[in-house]
């Protein structure tokens, strides 16, 4: 990362069109077209060697179980204990080929005739690495539907979050020819998310503050990107709703003004969760506010954070915490999976 909607069919995300045709080797596969950032795109049907980019679109695939069609990864390491968690030995069998976000020459070495990667996550007009870049080769580039840039913008987010993960899960499942594990991820999440919509609500939301890492300002979330959706489905509020972007820079002081009642983080590099809780407690204006002085923190993976398939894990984890706080009613939320890091106090 360089960085209440109702449940809709699968069938809705993806539109079908299979063409045969009877040319060269590559060419005479099957195609489909699928809506992705708002227009229509082709890809190969079924995709047979996909290069994916970042923890969170690789989680995506093996949600999808589609592992044996996966090529390539790049910007595995950081969560490869995550993955592993929740997707087994699959992860130990990707063929990693770069440790951070791939260059264009890395990406074409890997012969894909798909990428799978986002704006900020990998696609990037600086490296050349761009979806018109890969079309020009025949690589048919799917774009994350959370760094979808605005229409003549550079700010990201064009859907809904939950939205946008559904679309995802479904094209893809499309794209590799696993659309009915692609259905059956989408009805999981739902679930999750209904009982979790279902749980009582505290009267107040509890304003709850992404920290992604920090210097002159701090880098966080706004209404685009999945913490918006994690933390308002767990019973908070995201302090910076209001921000019209998936994930961006905000000051100091809009964090002071915030007055968060918890701070949930990013373990992403380079800062660790304990640099992070250094610089609230020891600066100005921060280290007096309700979530520092209570050291209400919460560390969870980048995978849980940025749009996956994990993020309806993150979200039962921020409630039962928000629960430990006493910042929720009780409830009978138990999470899936615990995946805390760092040393946050229990």
């Amino acid at each position: 990362m360089n960085r209440t909607v109702l449940p809709v069919a699968l069938a809705a995300a993806v539109s079908l069109t299979a063409c045969g045709t009877s040319a060269p080797a590559r060419a005479t596969r099957a195609e489909i077209t699928i809506t992705n950032c708002g227009a229509p795109a082709r890809f190969p049907s079924p995709a047979r060697r996909l290069f994916v980019n970042d923890g969170n679109m690789i989680a995506m695939v093996l949600a999808v179980g589609a592992a044996d069609e996966v090529a390539a990864v790049s910007s595995l390491q950081r969560d490869a204990v995550t993955l592993r968690r929740h997707y087994g030995d699959a992860v130990d069998r990707l063929n990693v080929v770069a440790p951070q976000y791939p260059s264009r020459e890395t990406v074409l070495a890997q012969r894909p005739d798909v990428m799978v990667a986002g704006w900020n996550y990998g696609y990037s007009e600086e490296t050349h690495l761009t979806p018109d870049s890969l079309r020009a080769r025949g690589i048919a580039p799917y774009v994350l539907t959370e760094s979808c840039r605005q229409r003549g913008e550079q700010r990201r987010g064009i859907a809904e979050p939950w939205q946008a993960l559904r679309d995802d899960l479904s094209n893809l499942g499309a794209i590799t020819g696993r659309t009915r594990q692609a259905r059956q991820v989408v009805d999981d999440v739902n679930r999750r998310l209904t009982a979790l919509r279902n749980a009582p609500r505290p009267e107040k939301p509890p304003t709850v503050f992404l920290f992604d890492s920090a210097s002159d300002t701090v880098f966080s979330s706004g209404r685009f990107g999945a913490p918006q959706a994690i933390i308002d489905s767990a019973g908070g509020r995201n302090a910076i709703e209001d921000v019209d972007d998936s994930w961006t820079a905000v000051s100091w002081e809009r964090v002071a003004a915030a007055r968060p009642d918890a701070f949930v983080f990013v373990d992403y590099p380079p800062q660790t969760f304990e640099q992070k809780v250094d610089l609230l407690e020891s600066r100005a204006g921060i280290k007096d506010l309700p979530a520092v002085t209570a050291r209400r923190f919460l560390n969870l993976p980048y995978a849980l954070w940025t749009s996956s398939p994990l993020n309806i894990d993150a979200a039962e984890q921020i409630r039962k915490a928000l629960e430990r706080w006493h910042l929720a009613p009780r409830s009978t939320i138990v999470p899936r999976s615990d995946d805390r890091v760092g040393g946050e106090p229990e």
